[in-house]
């Protein structure tokens, strides 16, 4: 008896355990999407659904991305960020969007985001980035970016962006969360209602209680604050076995694989794991498609083991296309920088709905996970776009290329079947795309 109530003992931790991690991020979609619909009489986690027969394109839509924002204020930085409140169709989707503006020698100061990491690309100006990992070591990783590079903020440590130019600078970020949350430092911690206890605050910062930290100024000294508290801000994070295991990937050997990446030492992490150069510059189009996708993923980012996300650059000639194709474990969320892009993904059977939309410089848009999606860009004009993806490695599925291109091919019996084809048309496309694939 003693023994059963053991191993029933042992049972009941390892599904607790199993069931603490499965709700350690966003919850998984068990439908295409669900649109969330604001009802401030009901509270759940995160929103409740819309009935997806009624959902339409322009609830997966944003417009006016490329507008900069006023940066008059004393941080000189605005942050426009489109989570699920923005864009009812991510809910479920477990991804959001930022944008932030930079005057010149702007800061978004040191803060957190509880639920998400952060995957930020610099567009415009000069940014001083950084991030702290936890206690004990409580180390700086910084880096200075330039138009082109990407950066990484693990989930739940504390970061910032700083345009150390004399012009104004401009970052897009993915995060992996429809409501990633924000924890600014200085203000969480000097501007609370109520108060924290200047007891308290004294104790845990060091400093004399008369420095004073009036909340009525908190926003004009929130610069001064951070720089202050900087080296021991990661403390207010909340500890966990996460936050003291920062995993950088490292080369597997051959004969042994996992879900994943394996780790290196957290102590060997540089701020190079977290860095890749370049992106402002335009990709080759020479192709059929006239489109290029580039996609830093963990095996170009390695810091990016275990943080869920991803980022890609498409590049696209005059009329050129990324094909119909699904990942399979990200929703992507794209803003248009340059072109005028057609895009759609279809939902699943048996409704088989299209939702389609044109998008100008700056237009976002949300192609939930899994399902089929293309963008074609319809100027004269080359395109650009760049995506947020929830996954360190969303996958891959280029329709045409998987159903006619596989190795070995699949049967023309069943493709002629499924597709309605004749066979010798099925055999032609084989064909043509075997040897692409």
């Amino acid at each position: 008896m003693m023994k059963m109530g053991v191993h029933t003992l042992a049972t009941i931790a390892i599904l607790a355990l199993a069931s603490s991690l499965t709700y350690a991020s966003d919850p998984s979609p068990l439908q295409d999407f669900c649109v969330a619909i604001n009802d401030p009489a009901l509270f759940v986690n995160g929103k409740f659904c819309r009935d997806p027969m009624l959902a339409t394109a322009d609830d997966f839509f944003f417009p006016g991305l490329n507008i900069p924002r006023s940066t008059a204020n004393s941080l000189g930085s605005n942050v426009t960020l489109l989570d699920v409140t923005k864009i009812a169709g991510l809910n479920t989707l477990g991804i959001s969007l930022a944008r932030i503006d930079f005057a010149p020698y702007g800061l978004n100061p040191p803060h957190t985001h509880p639920r998400a990491t952060e995957i930020l690309v610099v567009v415009e100006g000069i940014i001083y980035v950084g991030f702290v990992s936890s206690f004990p070591a409580n180390r700086l990783f910084t880096k200075l970016l330039y138009p082109g590079d990407v950066f990484v903020f693990p989930e739940g440590l504390i970061h910032f962006q700083f345009n150390v130019a004399n012009t104004t600078g401009v970052t897009f970020s993915g995060l992996g969360s429809q409501s990633p949350g924000l924890i600014v430092i200085a203000n969480n911690v000097f501007g609370s209602t109520p108060p924290i206890s200047p007891d308290v605050l004294t104790k845990a910062f060091k400093l004399d209680k008369n420095v004073g930290f009036q909340r009525s100024i908190i926003a004009e000294s929130l610069f001064t604050v951070s720089k202050t508290c900087s080296n021991r801000s990661a403390m207010v994070a909340r500890s966990s076995s996460y936050f003291r295991r920062k995993r950088v990937h490292q080369r597997r050997r051959k004969d042994v694989f996992v879900n994943g990446k394996f780790c290196r030492d957290p102590m060997l992490a540089t701020a190079d794991d977290f860095f890749f150069p370049g992106l402002n510059i335009p990709r080759s189009t020479a192709n059929s498609l006239g489109s290029n996708v580039t996609l830093l993923d963990v095996t170009k980012i390695a810091g990016l083991n275990t943080l869920g996300i991803s980022l890609a650059r498409i590049d696209f000639a005059p009329y050129g296309l990324n094909p119909p194709h699904t990942h399979p474990r990200a929703t992507e969320l794209l803003v248009v920088v340059e072109g005028i892009i057609y895009v759609g993904f279809v939902s699943s059977f048996p409704a088989n709905r299209l939702f389609t939309k044109l998008l100008y410089p700056g237009d976002v848009f949300v192609f939930p996970e899994g399902l089929i999606h293309f963008q074609f860009n319809v100027a004269n004009t080359t395109g650009v776009t760049f995506s947020g993806l929830g996954s360190q490695n969303p996958g891959l599925i280029v329709i045409a290329n998987n159903v006619f291109g596989s190795t070995p091919p699949i049967s023309p019996d069943v493709l002629t079947k499924a597709f309605k084809l004749d066979k010798n048309v099925v055999e032609f496309l084989q064909k043509e795309f075997y040897t692409t694939s």
